[in-house]
């Protein structure tokens, strides 16, 4: 009796190209709408999240320090650019969700049980790199600006440029948390194994030392704690990348249902006769 294919063996025949396009136009026009829509929501609360947004500094700042808008419309505007871009970040969920409804249908069931905990993670990994960068980095980078200011100088930072500031740091930040995802990608395509990279450990430890020189600002507290989780970071992805990864041999078993399952004619002699 032939055996039922372990995964989805042929792929479901290929939509036009046209179709793709359409589905991707409706999947990102969901994706826009989801932003537009919890943009609206933010949007009343506009200067009470930059103000939120911005009291690390302010707890820094000497008595009677304030920040400055150098543009005649920078207090109204700065403050819906920063609801506007967390609307954006909120809305990831969505824009990895309609993602992978459009890639989904190509890949076969042992990738897609792969991928699910890869997107869930990568979004998870990103939402905590900005709350590091929030909660731990932030404080300490500002107290260490402001009080290295010579005497005699006053820091008053303009929101726009503060602004400017903490988003390429959110990014960045959101970024090097997803070094474990990308170490468990590069074992999954099998361009290194595990082996491999353990044993590149020392230059990954000297390559985030100068991913945190380049990405974060001159300041040695700065690149040392965007640089340390990206070491520990690179530590867990290997650890599960063993976990997680078949290894080739196993991997092998499943590629093509043709090759491991060999169906049997009732009429035919298997006896060599």
């Amino acid at each position: 009796m032939p055996q039922k294919p372990l995964h989805n063996y042929p792929p479901p025949p290929e939509q036009p190209f046209t179709a793709h396009l359409i589905e991707l136009r409706d999947r990102l026009l969901r994706v826009l709408v989801a932003v537009v829509v919890i943009f609206l929501g933010l949007a009343p609360f506009a200067n009470d999240l930059y103000t939120l947004l911005a009291s690390p500094l302010l707890k820094n700042l000497p008595a009677g320090g304030t920040m400055i808008a150098t543009e005649v419309i920078s207090p109204f505007m700065i403050p819906f650019k920063f609801a506007f871009m967390t609307a954006v970040f909120i809305a990831m969920p969505v824009a990895l969700h309609q993602l992978w409804g459009f890639i989904a249908p190509a890949m076969y069931q042992r990738e897609r049980r792969m991928m699910i905990p890869l997107l869930i993670s990568s979004v998870l990994l990103f939402y905590a790199g900005m709350a590091f960068a929030y909660f731990v980095v932030f404080p300490m980078v500002f107290g260490f600006m402001v009080g290295s200011a010579p005497a005699g100088v006053a820091v008053m930072t303009d929101i726009g440029k503060y602004l400017d500031f903490v988003l390429i740091m959110f990014f960045a930040f959101g970024m090097a948390f997803e070094v474990p995802i990308a170490t468990i990608l590069v074992v999954w395509a099998r361009i290194v194994t595990p082996d491999q990279l353990a044993a590149a450990r020392r230059y990954v430890i000297v390559g985030a030392f100068v991913i945190g020189m380049l990405l974060t600002p001159p300041d040695v507290i700065s690149q040392t704690m965007m640089a340390v989780p990206m070491w520990l970071l690179f530590e867990v992805g290997v650890f599960f990348s063993r976990l997680f990864v078949p290894p080739p041999e196993a991997e092998s078993e499943g590629v093509a249902p043709d090759a491991q399952t060999t169906e049997v004619n009732p009429g035919s002699d298997t006896s060599g006769k």
